[in-house]
């Protein structure tokens, strides 16, 4: 049993956490500044945890060698084989994970790519990232804007109006990672489906860009990954954010931490 830190229970096996027949479960457990990074299966992570204010994630696009975010930079999109990724690995794992993540969150913000928009569970609202620049093609050309599935309601309702669009044109920073989302993206993301210190849910972390973001802007983040160098690299640039904060943010006033169970 551990606590990830935000009043959120983790009920965690590590003696044995694959085996024939199960898929891991939480196998390692980081809490840096503000976030909590979890080594495991989301599929099997995501029932153990409490609730969240929100969902942005970026889970695999099921692209299987294609071209990826860093374009002709990364040559060819190409994870590392803890999972493949395929079409079959959205349907069986992703869309399952999302499904249950939603069941923990008011509101949410997922990246599916194109190919995928229509694989996942009906949205409330669509958005969109429209990258004039990018390079990426698909069987009608070039690709310019990716969706964004808009899950609930804007919590800022009554209190200000936003575009439901971001233009992108900066590339990704650079982390060992295939498909890493820029930093603005995630940022927007982060800002639009939460206010200052709330919580969200990513189950998909990856290279840890949302934790990134959740902790320059305040808010209380905890990404599962399934790879063990990808949750290295989100540790070590997490740490990197937590120890350089962002001056041009305002800092929020800290929540008073809740129950522990």
């Amino acid at each position: 049993v551990a606590h990830d830190g935000h009043g959120h229970l983790l009920l965690c096996d590590t003696r044995n956490p694959v085996g024939e027949g199960k898929r891991m479960s939480i196998v390692k457990h980081e809490r840096i500044g503000d976030q909590t990074l979890l080594l495991g299966d989301c599929i099997n992570v995501i029932p153990m945890l409490n609730e969240f204010d929100s969902l942005v994630t970026d889970p695999p696009y099921g692209i299987a060698g294609g071209s990826g975010t860093l374009g002709k930079a990364s040559k060819k999109t190409k994870y590392n084989n803890t999972f493949p990724d395929t079409r079959d690995y959205i349907l069986e794992t992703c869309v399952p994970a999302i499904k249950a993540a939603l069941e923990k969150v008011k509101v949410g913000a997922i990246t599916t790519g194109s190919n995928n928009l229509f694989l996942y569970p009906e949205p409330d609202d669509l958005g969109v990232i429209f990258q004039p620049a990018a390079t990426g093609l698909s069987k009608w050309g070039r690709v310019t804007s990716q969706p964004v599935l808009f899950y609930g309601k804007d919590p800022r309702v009554g209190l200000t109006i936003q575009p439901k669009h971001i233009i992108q044109t900066k590339a990704a920073e650079a982390c060992n990672h295939p498909c890493p989302k820029p930093i603005e993206v995630m940022n927007w993301l982060v800002t639009r489906t939460t206010l200052d210190n709330e919580t969200i849910l990513d189950p998909f972390m990856g290279s840890g860009t949302t934790l990134v973001a959740c902790q320059k802007l305040g808010r209380k983040g905890t990404g599962i990954e399934l790879d063990p160098d990808y949750f290295e690299v989100a540790c070590k640039r997490v740490d990197e954010a937590a120890r350089q904060p962002d001056l041009f943010v305002k800092n929020p006033t800290k929540a008073k931490q809740g129950s522990m169970i």
